[in-house]
């Protein structure tokens, strides 16, 4: 009765077979003896898998049993037309598997289920059909979800399976294949135990998987798509986690070898002042020159040194960083060394102290010890050019650091100030996303301190032009207009539509849905979709509706529905800040995950704007802080090198007579 209104509108309805009667049709089909009869009905299955509600019915048949000992033993009956019809035994195998990971893929039936046989089946196939891409495909896809899914499927899996069996895919010029592959080693490497992790690091160097994905993908003369970025990326967080043990070490102050690494810093730093011989000189005369070189080296504890190591982060991981650049960059690090060793007190930039606080500050810029986002696609192709590149990037960046604080003309006083500069530096020449470490050190070049400077000063002129008390009444009268205009542009981007990614904590899918708001602004059109779409979808096509006036809250992050489950993806703090949810009537919600933080504003603002509320995000700022900008400046165009006072001009007295006037008439 509540819809019985919106029958008026009609809706063309097509007739066909309830899922629960197509699934057991399918059942009976994909078990007949007809080899035509049974590919047939394969194929069928793959189709209708996409839909939950026949996957539940086929499961309910104990469907996934059935395909799964197809895989098992079915395949053997096969082996002998193996040859004869090898076309349509490929065929038949690449649509059983197809079906399998549509009805995996909806979360009804958990991945602990099954047998080693029909995991050693899948193992299989990855060498055997190297050259039948969608049977290839649709078993590392199978893999990768087994591992992701279960502990005990993780170790029957990596027993199966090798690293030198996957790294042949990616020498192949199949894009989704390599992206499928990355994926494997991805989630093999995710679910490793931690004292498992830095042996398989250890075999993916051996193995040269890093020169192989950046002779194959990166530098492949094609585009890498968002799918690939994203592995590629997961791959890059992995690796830098590593490093994590090491950064939350502290260090033994009464460990002889860790002790010996200072000492090591020290000796080739000094190497022309050799220390004395035991026979000649006291104790307290070595001790007071190691005091006095360890000074010269930039620690804290001239004394004890060792006591600067024990702060995690960093920890032990900045001690590396600088043992690293003395052996391997050692004329630099050198130089650097006795040049602030011979100037004043005061301005000597402390190479030990500088180089833990830089270690802390690019673990925090390449977020090491943090789980790899579901949505991000941020990788850095300099990363992949070098088998130590965190080791390089830190030497890169502690001679960015000595160079930039003899531009500053720095003291020790300004020590934070130099780190802020530094890190916008890097930064910004991290957001060119350079293609090698030459190519990264020759930006930071280019970077200067007195370029900086530059910049923020624009940046600071920009705002303070603006501050004046003419100016913001102004501003106070145009930004209504303004914040109308960016209203309706809102609006315009929902009208239009948006596709959304599913995602779970099993995989990333490429299943998409769509939701677009209808012209009139009153309904949300949404529904799945079975690609990502090149251009508009049409409101027909999207099956379900949502009236705008059932809206009775839009929530954010933490507050929604599906961030509130359990789950590694749920976890993620750029999946948090990409998540939304619309809720309706007493429990009805409709949950969000923005394909990028632009999106999930675009959205988050125009649901806001159609329930008549403020539209709060970052993209309205700016949005409107550009806006407003430009406005003004063109009305001050008359203005041009005319200084605005910040009062009115007081108002002239009266003239001492009237004779001026006269009446035209």
């Amino acid at each position: 009765m509540k819809n019985r209104n919106e029958i008026k509108n009609g809706a063309i309805l097509r007739l066909t077979t309830s899922p629960a009667q197509n699934a057991h049709q399918l059942h009976e089909r994909i078990q007949s003896s007809s080899m035509d009869a049974k590919l047939e009905a394969l194929k069928d299955l793959a189709n209708y898998s996409r839909d939950v509600t026949f996957a539940q019915e086929f499961i309910n048949l104990d469907g996934i049993s059935l395909l799964t000992q197809m895989v098992e033993s079915g395949t053997e009956r096969y082996q002998k037309l193996q040859k004869i019809m090898k076309p349509c035994f490929g065929d038949m195998l690449s649509f059983t598997l197809t079906a399998f990971v549509e009805l995996m893929d909806h979360g009804i039936v958990s991945w602990d289920t099954f047998s080693v046989a029909f995991i050693k089946k899948i193992a299989s196939y990855v060498n055997k059909f190297a050259s039948d891409i969608s049977i290839l495909q649709r078993s590392l896809a199978i893999l990768e979800s087994m591992v992701l899914n279960s502990h005990d499927l993780y170790q029957k899996v990596a027993q199966e399976i090798t690293i030198g069996q996957l790294i042949p895919h990616l020498q192949g010029t199949d894009q989704e294949i390599q992206t499928y592959t990355i994926a494997v080693i991805n989630a093999l490497f995710l679910k490793a135990p931690d004292d498992k992790r830095q042996e398989m690091a250890n075999i993916l160097a051996q193995k040269q998987l890093r020169s192989i994905i950046l002779t194959h993908v990166i530098r492949a003369q094609r585009a890498i798509n968002n799918e690939m970025a994203h592995q590629l990326y997961v791959l890059q967080v992995l690796t830098f986690n590593l490093l994590e043990d090491r950064m939350m070490t502290k260090m033994d102050p009464q460990d002889q070898a860790q002790r010996d690494i200072i000492f090591e810093l020290r000796r080739i730093a000094f190497d022309a002042e050799l220390e004395p011989n035991n026979s000649s000189g006291s104790i307290e005369k070595r001790k007071s020159m190691y005091t006095r070189d360890y000074k010269k080296l930039g620690f804290i504890n001239h004394v004890n040194p060792a006591m600067d190591f024990t702060q995690t982060p960093p920890g032990m991981l900045a001690l590396d960083n600088m043992l690293y650049f003395a052996k391997h960059h050692q004329d630099a690090y050198i130089r650097i060394v006795l040049e602030n060793s011979s100037r004043e007190d005061k301005h000597e930039c402390p190479f030990g102290r500088s180089s833990i606080e830089l270690t802390k500050m690019l673990c925090e810029i390449l977020k090491v010890g943090e789980l790899p986002s579901e949505t991000c696609n941020d990788f850095h192709p300099m990363f992949f050019t070098h088998d130590r590149s965190f080791e390089e990037f830190f030497c890169i960046c502690i001679q960015l650091l000595n160079k930039t604080w003899k531009e500053m003309r720095a003291t020790s006083e300004d020590f934070n100030k130099v780190m802020q500069v530094v890190k916008e530096q890097i930064m910004r020449a991290l957001t060119t996303k350079p293609s090698s470490l030459d190519q990264f050190k020759s930006k930071l070049q280019n970077l200067s301190y007195t370029e900086i400077l530059k910049i923020r000063q624009s940046e600071r002129m920009n705002q303070e032009d603006f501050q004046s008390r003419p100016i913001l009444e102004l501003k106070e009268k145009i930004q209504p207009e303004i914040l109308e205009l960016i209203k309706q542009q809102r609006l315009n981007r929902l009208v239009e539509g948006t596709c959304f990614r599913k995602l779970n904590s099993r995989r990333r899918q490429d299943k998409f849905w769509y939701c677009r708001l209808s012209p009139n602004h009153k309904v949300l059109h949404y529904g799945d979709l079975e690609e990502s779409p090149q251009g508009e979808v049409p409101h027909d096509s999207l099956q379900d509706k949502l009236p705008v006036a059932d809206i009775k809250a839009v929530v954010t992050g933490k507050d929604c529905p599906h961030m509130k489950e359990k789950g590694a993806l749920k976890q993620n703090k750029e999946v948090l800040e990409l998540a939304f949810s619309i809720l309706y009537d007493s429990s009805g919600q409709l949950n969000f995950i923005a394909p990028d933080k632009h999106e999930y504003c675009v959205w988050t603002d125009g649901l806001n704007a159609l329930l008549g509320k403020d539209m709060l995000s970052d993209l309205t700022r700016n949005d409107l802080d550009t806006l407003l900008s430009m406005e003004i400046k063109l009305r001050l165009l008359d203005l041009e090198n005319i200084q605005i006072p910040d009062a009115p001009p007081p108002i002239p007295k009266e003239p001492s007579n009237y004779d001026f006037v006269y009446d035209c008439n």
